[in-house]
């Protein structure tokens, strides 16, 4: 049986403007400028620079728009040849390459150099071994990490030079190689399999003396007790004073526990931050300016603009001058978009900054990380009347140049605590409490965790011992064995 009935829907939906607009917020700088050369690339509509067409916009208003808002364009009004006559000239006819000898060079030299594994290779040719050894010799180098390390078993090893390089060998054959040939390629300690074999293999390069024979002693026959800092029971194992096991660990503690990151050519390229905003500190107020990198000019292409007035001339009737118009308006009316969106982006970062700022104003006046104040998104959104995603884009990205270095801004937000007054008091201030007391600690007798729960209590902040745990990891700061010296 049929039945008919009304059903009442909530939808909300974007539009691929409002779409464009969050993409752009929630890029930073470097990111935003690649995406402002994409566009300029694919929209030639979209032009850079201070000068802006004339009267575009009473242009636009003088056009005939149907009820879809897609404008009227009549056939007779098209003229769109005299516009693309320019195309029958190569390009090369329209520029000019003429240099002086006086003439700047612009060119931008590219660095070169020998990566960390070719290095490696390259040192093969200098032992005298036979091709099957050399083959797994490049295969091992081909399996070392950047970090220095094989870290695949012997066994697997084997299996891959089988399938892989056509090379059936035993295991004890891999490992003579390994340990005769690649684990005395430079830098000293590549090619080992755990970071025990790679410190013992760093000290027996070495010349022999009385603390190098001991670390060797102590790494081979007791590292879980070095390891976890049971210094007790190494002092008892091998009947050394205090004094010559804290020699012996300074003797240990001068080797590279990832030697492939020592190689000068494996250097990666450092990512550069381009701070989104700067901030200063001008006569005792703070001042906030947007980084000019995020303010382009642009503006629409004079030559599309005359295009789109020249057509109203042609009494013409073609489909191909048609197709034309629909492209020039279509272009046009994307790059009057992403103009817009590009102000819109410039407001929002503005406005969400300029409350983060107020609201944190005399952490950015002193640098006093213990006068942060509880912050979380939704107090920003809701004094600027912006949703908490949209906050969320600006915060995650988006950095800031301070008096005290460039910060990321979501680590000004925080969770909030009461102290023992009852006063809210951020998370980072407790954390930044917990660092100075742990770096103020006697590193003979390390605070435990419980102790730092009540020093933090006698401190006017009173959390539990498991809170204490958890900033503790969030520090990345040890345990109190581990972080205990002798």
């Amino acid at each position: 049986m049929l039945k008919q009935s009304l059903h009442y829907k909530l939808l909300q939906k974007l539009s691929p403007q409002q779409i464009q607009l969050m993409k752009l917020i929630q890029l930073p700088t470097q990111a935003f400028e690649e995406r402002l050369k994409q566009e300029i690339e694919e929209n030639p509509a979209l032009d850079t620079g201070k000068e802006e067409p004339e009267n575009f916009e009473d242009t636009l208003a003088d056009q005939e728009f149907d009820d879809t808002g897609n404008e009227k364009i009549e056939a007779e009004d098209i003229n769109i040849d005299e516009y693309l006559s320019d195309d029958e000239y190569p390009s090369y006819k329209t520029q000019a390459n003429n240099y002086s000898a006086d003439d700047e060079e612009k060119n931008v030299p590219y660095a070169a150099g020998t990566t960390f594994h070719q290095s490696l290779l390259n040192q093969l040719n200098t032992f005298m071994i036979d091709e099957e050894e050399r083959a797994i010799a490049e295969f091992l180098v081909g399996s070392i990490d950047d970090s220095g390390y094989i870290r695949r078993e012997i066994i697997d090893l084997v299996d891959d030079l089988a399938f892989t390089q056509n090379i059936f060998t035993e295991e004890d054959k891999v490992e003579k190689v390994m340990c005769n040939v690649v684990q005395r390629l430079d830098p000293i300690g590549v090619g080992a399999r755990d970071l025990k074999e790679c410190l013992i293999i760093q000290l027996k390069a070495k010349s022999a003396t009385k603390y190098r024979d001991l670390a060797i002693d102590i790494l081979e026959n007791a590292f879980d007790h070095f390891v976890k800092k049971h210094y007790k029971k190494l002092q008892e194992k091998f009947n050394i004073s205090e004094e010559e096991l804290k020699d012996t660990i300074t003797e240990i503690g001068k080797l590279n526990p990832k030697p492939g990151s020592s190689y000068a050519g494996n250097n990666k390229i450092a990512e550069q931050i381009v701070p989104d905003y700067s901030m200063r500190i001008v006569d005792g107020q703070l001042e906030l300016t947007l980084n000019s990198r995020n303010a382009p000019e642009l503006h629409v292409s004079r030559e599309y603009n005359n295009m789109l007035k020249g057509y109203q001339e042609s009494k013409e009737k073609s489909k191909s001058q048609k197709d034309a118009v629909f492209f020039i308006k279509q272009k046009l009316d994307a790059a009057k978009w992403f103009i817009d969106a590009i102000k819109q982006r410039q407001q929002t970062l503005l406005v969400t900054m300029n409350c983060i700022m107020h609201h944190q104003y005399d952490y950015f006046l002193t640098g006093d990380e213990r006068k942060l104040k509880p912050m979380i998104l939704k107090d920003i959104a809701d004094k600027i009347n912006m949703d908490v995603s949209t906050v969320s884009r600006v915060a995650n990205s988006k950095y800031v140049s301070t008096p005290y270095g460039t910060k990321l801004i979501k680590e000004f937000f925080s969770e909030s605590m009461k102290n023992d007054q009852g006063e809210d008091v951020s998370t980072r201030e407790i954390k930044k409490i917990l660092e100075t007391v742990v770096s103020e600690e006697d590193k003979r007798k390390p605070f435990t965790d419980e102790k730092l729960s009540k020093l933090l209590k006698e401190k006017g902040y009173p959390i539990a011992r498991r809170t204490v745990a958890k900033y503790r990891e969030q520090l990345d700061i040890p345990v109190a064995r581990l972080r205990k010296e002798i």
